[in-house]
């Protein structure tokens, strides 16, 4: 049985006081029996609509648990999404403030900026390829208002499935010009070696991922609008990241990115 109306609003309630004094709550799985993901998604709405209120704007989403290997330790074998807002926009060379977060974690992804409407279901990657104005390098910071990221997919779901925040870098490349299942990525962390991927690792391509994505949407009566900005998951492990770092990705065939931390 779906949660009530109050129990919703209570959660989502939570978990944007958390947001906004950067503070951690206990697993929502644990305290809400028989919690399903579609319960997720409406305590994220509510925890959206708080930061709507509270002045911030939608400018698009993200994918997230996109490897089989998160897939696995979640339990699920779909990916999941969450809102991207304005607040959260950085450029390469940015420094991000710690005390503004939480217990952060970066992960290296490609950016899709959409020049056309992309309405599902039953879209394919030519359709996606083809609404897509460009593609850049990105860092995804995420930041979970879970305690200890002790999570499973019901509770990254409703924390907007844990974004904290993103960097753009990199010049803007057709993603007709690039096979973005074959970009190769390095993360470094103060000059060393601390993560290689490769766009594969995204459900095949990440460009699958954003097909998917834009289904999932469509069949919700809900349309990705031109200038929407997707970020469409990790091509590697998560890097964690404390004050001081100064992190830069090597994306082969688009550039880089690089954000530090203090």
């Amino acid at each position: 049985m779906a949660l009530d109306n109050l129990t919703v609003d209570r959660y989502g309630d939570e978990l944007f006081e958390a947001l906004s004094c950067r503070a951690t709550v206990a697993p929502l799985r644990n305290r809400v029996p028989g919690m399903t993901i579609a319960d997720g998604y409406r305590i994220q709405e509510r925890m959206v609509s708080r930061m709507i209120a509270a002045g911030d704007s939608i400018v698009g989403k993200k994918i997230g648990v996109t490897s089989r290997a998160v897939q696995d330790m979640m339990q699920v074998f779909e990916p999941d999404f969450g809102q991207l807002t304005a607040s959260m926009e950085h450029r390469s060379g940015d420094v991000l403030a710690m005390n503004k977060m939480i217990q952060p974690r970066i992960e290296g992804e490609i950016a899709f900026v959409l020049k056309q409407d992309l309405t599902g279901p039953g879209l394919t990657a030519v359709d996606v390829l083809a609404a897509t104005a460009h593609v850049v390098p990105c860092f995804e910071v995420v930041d979970s208002r879970i305690d200890n990221w002790d999570i499973r997919i019901q509770d990254t779901v409703s924390d907007n499935a844990s974004c904290g925040a993103y960097v753009l870098g990199g010049t803007p490349v057709d993603p007709r010009d690039v096979d973005l299942s074959l970009v190769g990525l390095l993360i470094e962390k103060n000059g060393e070696l601390a993560a290689t991927g490769v766009g594969a690792a995204v459900q095949g391509s990440p460009v699958n991922a954003v097909v998917w994505l834009a289904n999932r949407l469509g069949a919700l009566g809900v349309t990705f609008r031109a200038g929407e900005l997707i970020l469409s998951g990790s091509l590697a492990a998560l890097v964690p990241v404390a004050e001081g770092d100064k992190i830069i990705a090597h994306f082969g065939g688009l550039g880089h990115c690089e954000v530090s931390f203090q």
